[in-house]
């Protein structure tokens, strides 16, 4: 890894001793990153949790990473801290392996699949919301985090939704989640990641109990379909593939669909006049069935969906490293490098959007199209080899739970908009109280 006297030619900020930039990029990642844009231009360094990482800013750098047409920049070297939570997950692998697995997993997510985790999914959705309070406020971070694991159980691993085992795989995914954030990267007894590491070791013995069965039978849930999976020459994975795979998998559905759909409650409990047009277009679909036909008529939902994300995208910066030295912008850059691409804070680019920081789903209207100026302004699911797999199956699930909610429920904010933690993972700071009256 390349020291800072081998980063010297790079321009950045002045660095605290011993804690580096950390804590203030912490405190305020966009502000900071927008702040050493506008002093330092598009190719700066910083030194957070022990480590230089030079910054490529702006589209046309996410452009050249992501496509990565030298395949030069790492994903499994970037995503490093992953690696002892979620070994051998897509997102840790690289080039031909990566292509490899990809298309053995594009079987769980093909379109006859999707029909029936949308299927099962509505039928569980509706049955949950039943639970929610029409009367009261309540935390809606924490209870569709509750809901997003929930549902998991069914759609993803073919489990119920109660009961011991049910509480015992929720309670290991959230220590994971814990534990891929903490800052204290070694398994301490007691810390975040020690309590990360034993949920790792009970998901994979849960699981791994379960693939002969899934095989055998299979199912039409997502642990069954990768159980089964294979690719067009008919080669499928062992045993500790499935487990490395799904293991990622069912943390990144969860928390990146909680995240987008709480940033879409704010947005509509403020917005009342968008809130009354995605009702108009709930209620236009009649009591029909929630099948393909109908999501792909809630037009204004999706223009909510996509400006939630790009506000406030649940990945907000994509890590990468250099494996070949390259040159980026007048700036010789060494392999070994640690790369941050910054897609959070480009869509919020004036330069690419209209009043950038403004909720106007409109501007992804045929008309305007603001995330069309580049081919890289909106990028909250990635580019490239490594775009997110389940982009389809997010948004799916995201209007089938509007749909479902706003059937029923209106959406009031008792306590205003919330402000976010945008690092490390988004969320509303003290959560989002909501109050769901029915209509």
């Amino acid at each position: 890894m390349p020291t800072r006297a081998a980063l010297s030619h790079i321009p950045g900020p002045p660095t605290p001793p011993l804690i580096g930039h950390t804590l203030k990029i912490a405190r305020d990642s966009y502000g900071t990153q927008q702040e050493y844009i506008k002093r330092y231009g598009s190719v700066y360094k910083t030194k957070m949790l022990g480590v230089w990482r030079v910054n490529l800013c702006g589209p046309d750098a996410l452009e050249h990473v992501l496509l990565d047409k030298e395949k030069i920049f790492s994903s499994a070297g970037g995503w490093d801290a992953l690696r002892r939570i979620y070994p051998g997950g897509l997102i840790l692998q690289d080039f031909d392996k990566h292509r490899q697995d990809r298309r053995i997993l594009t079987a769980a997510f093909r379109a006859s699949a999707i029909r029936d985790y949308r299927v099962r999914m509505g039928a569980i959705m509706l049955d949950l919301l039943q639970h929610w309070p029409k009367d009261a406020p309540f935390d809606f971070y924490e209870a569709i985090k509750d809901l997003t694991l929930r549902m998991g159980g069914a759609v993803f691993m073919g489990l119920p939704l109660d009961g011991d085992l049910a509480k015992q795989i929720n309670r290991a995914i959230t220590d994971e989640i814990r534990a891929s954030v903490t800052p204290i990267r070694a398994p301490i007894p007691f810390t975040p990641m020690w309590h990360g590491v034993r949920g790792r070791d009970f998901l994979r013995e849960t699981f791994r109990k379960l693939i002969p069965e899934r095989r055998k039978n299979g199912g039409d849930d997502f642990f069954s379909q990768m159980c089964m999976a294979t690719d067009e020459d008919g080669k499928g994975w062992s045993e500790d593939e499935i487990l490395n795979h799904f293991n990622l998998l069912i943390m990144a559905a969860h928390d990146t669909t909680a995240t987008s759909l709480t940033v879409i409650m704010a947005a509509l409990g403020t917005h009342g006049e968008w809130q009354q047009r995605l009702i108009d277009e709930v209620d236009a679909l009649g009591d029909a069935e929630l099948n393909e036909d109908a999501l792909g008529q809630m037009k204004e939902t999706d223009k909510v969906f996509r400006e939630a994300l790009r506000l406030v995208p649940p990945v907000p910066f994509i890590p990468r490293m250099a494996t070949q030295d390259f040159h980026w912008q007048g700036y010789d850059i060494p392999a070994g490098t640690s790369l941050a691409l910054n897609p959070g804070v480009t869509m919020l680019s004036p330069e690419l959007f209209t009043n950038p920081t403004q909720f106007d789903p409109d501007r992804f209207a045929p008309d305007r199209a603001e995330d069309r100026i580049h081919r890289f302004a909106w990028t909250p699911f990635g580019g490239g080899a490594h775009k997110c797999i389940g982009m389809h199956f997010a948004t799916m699930q995201v209007k089938l739970f509007i749909a479902t909610l706003l059937r029923q429920r209106k959406i009031e904010l008792p306590g205003g908009p919330p402000e976010w933690h945008r690092m490390p993972i988004p969320k509303p700071k003290g959560g989002l109280p909501i109050l769901l009256p029915a209509r």
